[in-house]
């Protein structure tokens, strides 16, 4: 990417997309184009041919996504599967009408089986069962990969795929109906102790393992894809370290300042026992993140101090 490219970031006001955008800008890029939900419906395919045809962007990033926990992904199933495909679909197929020169499509860790051996490489994509409670959002993802890597067989595109582990940072989404889990133990750990409660309520064991990615990091994971990667299969980016999501519960408590109890919700479901990602390939290609776990959460927490009297859900 030349510094004057015209660069479209799809879903620039989300948590990943607006660290792209960050990232972009730190490094000197000027020129992009920005669209909201409102402005283009990116699920309908003659909005978007429309846009492409005005606009011919140079590169393009797909960080726009329906997305949420295990309770949206698990209710609205439909929603899901629809709205992702469409999305992706819309933006991949326009990209190649339009001769764009490069794209970066983001998946998500849940491409992976349940049960696939841990760290999970690139290599056990469709090698067995998804889990169930977000089947359809990986659905979605995993037909977003097979689009780049067979519109760069039959057509030459340079679309490549990204896969993040779980991730965190500024512009996350704190609803609890709908919120990651990360995000979700801030806020109640924040209540909590704002209202002084003798205890927190999590979901499930606390016993499944999870790693987590701070969205400036991914952001700058995806320029670097972008500027020096053209192979045709998807690449992992994590940190390559896990924890528990009891010990994720106790990092955030310590953190956050609150003294009462943590109490499991054993009707809750839990999730994939294990989810780490195997990272030596993104590491082969010279790129590592650079934002540990406790430093980024403190950084995350004090960005949601901030905007709490804004109204953060």
């Amino acid at each position: 990417m030349e510094l004057t490219s015209k660069i479209y970031i799809a879903g620039h006001r989300g948590m990943v997309g607006s660290a792209i955008l960050r990232n972009l800008q730190k490094k000197g890029f000027k020129n992009f184009i920005l669209k909201t939900s409102e402005e283009i419906d990116l699920r309908n395919q003659q909005q978007v041919a429309d846009f492409y045809e005005k606009e011919k962007p140079d590169y393009v990033f797909i960080a726009a996504a329906k997305v949420g926990g295990i309770q949206a992904n698990n209710t609205y199933r439909a929603e899901f599967l629809y709205d992702n495909l469409m999305i992706q679909n819309n933006l991949i197929h326009q990209a190649y009408m339009n001769k764009v020169r490069k794209l970066l499509f983001l998946g998500s860790s849940c491409i992976y089986p349940k049960l696939a051996p841990q760290p999970l490489k690139e290599d056990y994509l469709l090698s067995g069962f998804l889990e169930d409670t977000n089947e359809p959002y990986a659905i979605a993802k995993i037909a977003g990969i097979k689009m780049c890597e067979n519109y760069r067989r039959q057509y030459g595109c340079d679309f490549i795929s990204a896969m993040p582990t779980n991730m965190y940072g500024p512009n996350d989404n704190y609803n609890l109906n709908n919120s990651h889990v990360l995000p979700a133990l801030i806020r109640k750990f924040h209540e909590a102790k704002e209202q002084n409660l003798p205890f927190v309520e999590m979901w499930g064991t606390g016993a499944p393992l999870r790693e987590f990615l701070h969205a400036d990091d991914l952001g700058d994971a995806c320029v670097f894809l972008m500027q020096n990667y053209d192979g045709i299969k998807h690449v992992n980016v994590g940190t390559g370290t896990d924890l528990s999501i009891k010990d994720l519960a106790l990092l955030i408590k310590k953190i956050v300042g609150y003294n009462g109890e943590i109490k499991h919700d054993l009707s809750k479901p839990d999730g994939t026992p294990r989810k780490l990602m195997d990272v030596s390939y993104i590491h082969s290609l010279g790129w590592k993140h650079k934002i540990e776990l406790e430093e980024g959460i403190r950084m995350v927490y004090e960005d949601f101090k901030k905007k709490t009297g804004i109204k953060v859900w």
